[in-house]
């Protein structure tokens, strides 16, 4: 009992952060799901096109997203202790520099456009993926400034802001894809092609409002002085790139590792790329459960970081770590005993459906390691001791996990069942990892 009412009042906290995210997250899921089925219905190529390319892309999705998850720590602590001047100016040096960082990412996905026929994906592909490649490219902008204002929309407790913009512009996303994919209601018939637009549509709808927030909402209102008029500093630049910067690489090694093995399997075909994408968007539910619960406990440590209460960012972590097991445990309940009938929503090509239940198992597995990793990487950016998460997520991802991965596939002859059962290895080891760091940073904390 006494156990249990020291962590009561984290539980409440993180939960009450936690619901509107959770909310926001399960409208993108359930956007990325309608997506996929509205695709995969109208063709096999189509839906391992998508897979093809959104696995590509969610590397510098990631990247972007990963950089503006640094101004949460950072706005926390001001909030606590109610320097208003500083969140404005704060805001308006992330969105310069997060918009700077965005456009070098776009450069580099632009490169690798001109390089996509080099990367082994099957031939009759090819026309399908490069319209819908430059469909997402030209949202990244827009993913970037949205995601700026929502951070310290977050930071400041209002978690339900953005949540209800996303949700809003999903639902208009779900209604140009049935539009647009298919050709009803007068409009054109652009199947993939489609589905890029209404993304794009959408995307640009959130960024306009939510920066509309910022600038007209009464309780934004003491913010503005510290944007307009607050002088930036080289130190406040460099506060936030660093902050940022090794979040993005983390979270850039980690999707590199999922998005490489989107590649491996288009080694195997399209069938098997097809059944791949059915798994990724199928496991994202777990994840983002997961990161809703993560990104609440990163905004309770961070304000725990603000008052120096060291103590209170362990119990803040802890208290998410049991929230997240249970997390974990109903969606591999879900995976291993309704998984089948998730699989049947997404096409009508039995041989896609039949590989596709075949990874139920892997996929179940790696939930563990999913949801652990998730709670120490944002129980690290919480305390703003983020550093050490760009060399756990490449010694993860990148020097373990891709070679693991195509180990499992090819020499050891699992092919697509060794590509999702090597996700386990690279997550769990990444998980260790931001344990031992967090288990460091708190007591070097505590020392000092």
């Amino acid at each position: 009992m006494h156990f249990f009412c020291d962590y009561i009042a984290c539980y409440k906290s993180i939960l009450k952060l936690a619901f509107p995210l959770l909310l926001g997250q399960l409208g993108n899921i359930a956007v990325s799901f309608a997506d996929n089925i509205m695709v995969g219905h109208y063709s096999t190529d189509a839906l391992a096109s998508a897979s093809f390319v959104n696995n590509t892309f969610n590397v510098a999705i990631m990247a972007v997203l990963g950089f503006t998850y640094g101004l949460t720590p950072l706005i926390g602590a001001m909030f606590v202790r109610g320097d208003s001047d500083r969140i404005g100016r704060t805001v308006r040096i992330g969105l310069a520099v997060n918009i700077a960082f965005t456009i070098l990412v776009a450069a580099l996905m632009t490169a690798f456009y001109f390089n996509i026929h080099r990367l082994g994906q099957p031939e009759h592909l090819l026309p399908l993926i490069r319209p819908y490649y430059l469909t997402v490219l030209s949202g990244m902008l827009f993913v970037s400034v949205f995601n700026v204002f929502s951070q310290w929309s977050f930071a400041i407790g209002r978690t339900g802001l953005p949540t209800w913009i996303v949700l809003g512009a999903n639902a208009l996303n779900i209604v140009g894809n049935y539009a647009l994919i298919y050709g009803h209601w007068g409009a054109p018939e652009l199947g993939l092609l489609g589905a890029g637009f209404s993304t794009l549509a959408s995307r640009v709808l959130c960024a306009v409002v939510l920066a509309l927030f910022f600038f007209k909402a009464s309780f934004a209102k003491t913010y503005l002085p510290g944007f307009f008029r607050g002088r930036r500093t080289a130190g406040e630049i460099g506060k936030i790139v660093t902050t940022g910067f090794p979040v993005s690489m983390q979270m850039t090694f980690e999707t590199a590792a999922f998005s490489g093995a989107a590649i491996f399997a288009g080694w195997l075909g399209a069938i098997s790329l097809a059944a791949f994408q059915i798994v990724v968007i199928s496991g994202m539910f777990g994840f983002c459960i997961y990161y809703s619960i993560g990104a609440a406990m990163a905004i309770d440590v961070s304000h725990a970081a603000g008052k120096g209460d060291n103590a209170g960012m362990r119990r803040s972590t802890w208290a998410g770590y049991h929230i997240m097991l249970v997390a974990m445990g109903l969606a591999c309940c879900l995976f291993l005993f309704g998984g089948d009938l998730v699989m049947g929503l997404f096409t009508e090509d039995e041989a896609v459906i039949s590989l596709a239940v075949t990874l139920l198992v892997p996929m179940a597995l790696y939930q563990a390691g999913d949801a652990t990793q998730i709670t120490f990487a944002n129980a690290l950016r919480g305390t703003s001791k983020v550093m050490p998460m760009l060399y756990i997520a490449f010694v993860s991802y990148i020097v373990v996990g891709l070679p693991v991965t195509w180990a499992m596939a090819f020499p050891a002859g699992m092919g697509l069942y060794g590509i999702v059962l090597s996700f386990s290895v690279c997550l769990m080891l990444a998980a260790l990892l931001y344990f031992v760091f967090f288990i460091r940073a708190t007591r070097c904390r505590l020392r000092g």
